[in-house]
This record gives C-alpha cells, sequence and structure tokens, in this order.
C-alpha cells in the first residue's frame, strides 16, 4: 500500500476526557525540543498528522510533562479516538521541552492531603486512570512508538515501558525514583517489569538511579538510541514501516503478543495455533502469500 507524501495536520485535545477540537493550532516542529512553555490558550496534549501516523505530543515542558489528571484525562481521550480512526495507522508518542515525563504532577496529589480522608479517595482514582490510560496503549490494535527525548522517571518511565517500541535520544535518562521519596514505583514497576530482566527491574526500582540510553537498551527498555534531536523522525518513520503492513495482521499480532504473554507456554502454544489458523483464513494472508509466491508487492485491504 502507498501513502500520500507526508502531510502535517495539527488539532488540540482539550482538557476534558470526553472531547478534542479540529481546530488547526500550526504546524510543530518534527525534530529538536526547545523547552517552551505552553500559553495558557495552548492545549497540554498536541496532536498531529503525519502521513498515517498521529504524533501526540505532550505540552506540560514547564512542569517536566508530569502526567496530571488532566493529561492522563487527554491522553486516554486520544488514544480512544485514534482506535476509532481508520486513517491512523500508527502513533508516536513524544514531548516538548527537556523532560520526556517526570511521572505523576507530586503538587497536584499533594495538594489533595487536606481532603478529610487525607486525599486517599483521589490518589486511588489517579492511579486507577493512569493503569486504565497505559492499558488503552497496550489494547489499541495499532503500533505505539514512544520518541524519548529527555528524562522519563516514575510514571514517565511506565508510559515508555507501555508503549510497543521505543527510541530514545542518545541524552535521555530512564529511572523508577520513587523509593527515594518514600514512594515505591509499583505501578511503573508493571509495565518496567514487562520490558526488562526482574534483576534490572529491581535493581531500577530499589536504587532508584537514573539509567542512560544505552543501557536501557542493552536491557531491552527501548529499541533504539539515536543523535540527539532526531528521536521524533526515527520515531516516526519507524512507526511508517509498520504502516506499510497490513493493518488486520496488526491489530491480530499485536493482541495476541500481550494475551500469550500471561499464558503458561502450553496454553500461549494453543492460543497462537488458533490465532495462526484465524489468520490464516483472512483475505490479506492470502493475497501476501499469493503475492510473495508471485514475487509481488500484495495489495492490502486490512481485511
Amino acid at each position: 500500500m502507498l501513502f500520500p507524501p507526508s502531510r502535517r495536520v495539527a488539532c488540540c485535545i482539550r482538557l476534558s476526557a470526553s472531547s478534542h477540537c479540529n481546530n488547526p493550532i500550526g504546524n510543530a516542529p518534527m525534530s529538536g525540543q526547545a523547552a517552551r512553555a505552553p500559553s495558557p490558550s495552548q492545549p497540554i496534549l498536541l496532536r498531529e498528522m503525519v502521513g498515517p501516523i498521529a504524533v501526540l505530543t505532550l505540552n506540560r515542558p514547564a512542569a517536566r510533562n508530569s502526567l496530571s489528571t488532566a493529561m492522563i484525562a487527554s491522553l486516554h481521550a486520544a488514544l480512544n479516538d485514534i482506535g476509532r480512526d481508520k486513517a491512523v495507522r500508527g502513533v508516536v508518542l513524544a514531548a516538548n521541552g527537556p523532560a520526556f515525563s517526570a511521572g505523576h504532577d507530586m503538587k497536584e496529589l499533594t495538594a489533595r492531603r487536606t481532603d478529610p480522608d487525607r486525599g486517599r479517595a483521589f490518589f486511588a482514582e489517579t492511579m486507577n486512570a493512569c493503569s486504565a490510560m497505559m492499558q488503552a496503549i497496550v489494547h489499541l490494535p495499532k503500533p505505539v512508538v514512544a520518541a524519548v527525548q529527555g528524562i522519563a522517571t516514575a510514571a514517565g518511565c511506565q508510559l515508555v515501558a507501555s508503549c510497543d517500541l521505543a527510541i530514545a535520544s542518545e541524552a535521555a535518562h530512564f529511572a523508577t525514583p520513587g523509593v527515594d521519596i518514600g514512594l515505591f514505583c509499583s505501578t511503573p514497576m508493571v509495565a518496567l517489569s514487562r520490558n526488562v530482566p526482574r534483576k534490572q527491574a529491581m535493581e531500577m526500582l530499589l536504587t532508584g538511579e537514573p539509567v542512560p540510553a544505552a543501557r536501557a537498551r542493552e536491557i531491552g527498555l527501548v529499541n533504539r538510541v539515536v543523535a540527539a534531536g532526531t528521536e521524533r523522525d526515527a520515531a516516526i518513520a519507524l512507526a511508517e514501516k509498520v504502516a506499510l503492513k497490513s493493518a488486520y495482521t496488526v491489530k491480530l499480532g499485536k493482541e495476541a503478543f500481550y494475551r500469550q504473554a500471561e499464558m503458561s507456554l502450553a496454553d500461549a502454544y494453543r492460543y497462537a495455533a488458533e490465532v495462526m489458523t484465524e489468520n490464516m483464513m483472512a483475505r490479506d494472508a492470502e493475497e501476501g502469500i499469493n503475492a510473495f509466491i508471485e514475487k509481488r508487492t500484495p495489495t492490502w485491504r486490512d481485511e
């Protein structure tokens, strides 16, 4: 399948979890992460199309792109919208400013200590909402690629680990430093421990020490490390490679990958055999196999 030349159509994601705006707000540069604080009128999450790829950009640089309740809701709403949009064949998750994301908004959380329950209900609501948003990335039937330009700590590291693929700037660092402030990174631990070996995950969780990009690649937290300032373009290029495949096959494969990972070996093989059989009956599999035999480029119908 051929796509038209890359186009950039920007729209804003409002603070509400249930709506987004289709009014153009201008084209953001695709390379470089200058630290520019958004004006009061700017949305905290930017969305633009680059060909078939939706680029979501965290836009709270002054707050180190911390995951406030509004940011979590905006991300979740955008993912839900993208899941229904057949024109979108992949997602890149990026950020403006020197930090990718510093995790939860501790000022927002601390402000609720004055609640009658000392914030318990708000804390539970926030953690559950964040967990649901992270799972929305996993359940999205399209590939999600993180483009990490700076630090990704705590829930910010969790966000990277929740993505299917990740590209990191050579200047990026990753950490789960909650232990340093008496708050173990329990929810980030879920995604982290499903990405890297146990000993490496435990070291990050127990020491809180930052892991440089090169080491993050060695332990499997990110796929590639690129020159600073090129991570967003590299992430888009990777997403575009996947976008050339059958959307039906990618959806089926992504779902199967995460489901079998939670099964025993025998159950995983039984399930995978069922998926493979179903996949063989699909029109795109028949077309792809015929194209391979006939030495031609397949024409996908995404079915």
